[in-house]
């Protein structure tokens, strides 16, 4: 039997010709979801976790099986910002997609600069690298894949502004390129079900790594993300979903801060699980 090829190299005609397709689904999906945000159930009650951690912020939550979507402060859950190291999930996208990740244990050798992160400091795995955010992994990653690669991949989902001005390994932490939370729901739903136009195993090992928490009354996966807007106010994100009795919930969080020394990484956990928590999740009950 043949042994499959389970991430080719991008075949860029093929993907120019199946361009406008994949445009018109993103742009559908996305549509989709901005429309049901106009019969959003908006949830003031949540205020109470931003408040107590004196930030400012958004959360929205979409029951799959019901199709209704919860929100807290649908100004910000509609205003783009920053997405921060949650684009890690797009990077790893298209660099399985395009060959420049072989599979999750592909190891990137470390410089030997040292960081304020001492996870960071050392070989690491793709799986490895993405479960603790290293940004040099991932900055090599997207150099590898090129800028014009990167573009076409970023249009063809319709990725927040599509902004990727500024250097190839920094642009989703320079402010230039931005997304907003409803967005980002959108494109855990079209992850989630192997609706992005990438093969059905880069969406597959990019779930797998997104994994966090699995136990007998749920499964949490997610990626966080950690930056500053152009008023340097900390952004922080977690962005993923929550399957219980078979049954999946996507949500995202958005984070903040004027405090520039705010403890992002605990805040926005804190907040979302607690949330979560409320909403009656980690019961195996949903």
């Amino acid at each position: 039997m043949k042994k499959k090829n389970r991430s080719p190299l991008i075949n860029i005609d093929s993907v120019i010709m199946n361009k406008i397709p994949f445009l018109l689904l993103s742009v559908f999906v996305f549509s989709f979801v901005s429309c049901t945000l106009n019969k959003a159930k908006i949830n003031n009650d949540l205020k109470k976790y931003f408040d107590s951690a004196h930030v400012d912020g958004s959360f929205s939550l979409l029951d799959n099986r019901s199709g209704s979507i919860t929100v807290y402060n649908m100004k910000l859950d509609t205003q783009r910002v920053l997405p921060a190291s949650t684009f890690k999930i797009v990077n790893s996208l298209i660099g399985v997609q395009t060959g420049k990740i072989t599979d999750e244990n592909m190891v990137i050798k470390w410089d030997g600069v040292e960081r304020q992160v001492p996870e960071w400091n050392k070989d690491l795995t793709m799986k490895e690298a993405f479960r603790v955010s290293s940004v040099p992994y991932f900055q090599e990653i997207a150099r590898r894949i090129g800028r014009d690669t990167m573009k076409l991949w970023v249009d063809s989902i319709q990725y927040g502004n599509k902004d990727i001005s500024g250097p190839i390994d920094s642009f989703w932490l320079n402010s230039h390129l931005k997304i907003s939370p409803d967005e980002q729901l959108g494109l855990m739903s079209k992850l989630y079900f192997d609706q992005l136009p990438f093969q059905k195993y880069a969406q597959q090992m990019v779930r797998d790594v997104m994994l966090m928490e699995d136990n007998t009354l749920y499964k949490l996966s997610y990626k966080t993300g950690l930056g500053f807007d152009e008023k340097n106010n900390a952004i922080g994100w977690v962005v993923g979903w929550i399957e219980e009795n078979r049954h999946v919930y996507f949500f995202v969080t958005l984070v903040k801060s004027p405090d520039k020394n705010i403890d992002m990484k605990t805040v926005r956990m804190n907040i979302t699980k607690g949330i979560l928590k409320e909403l009656g999740f980690f019961k195996g009950e949903m």
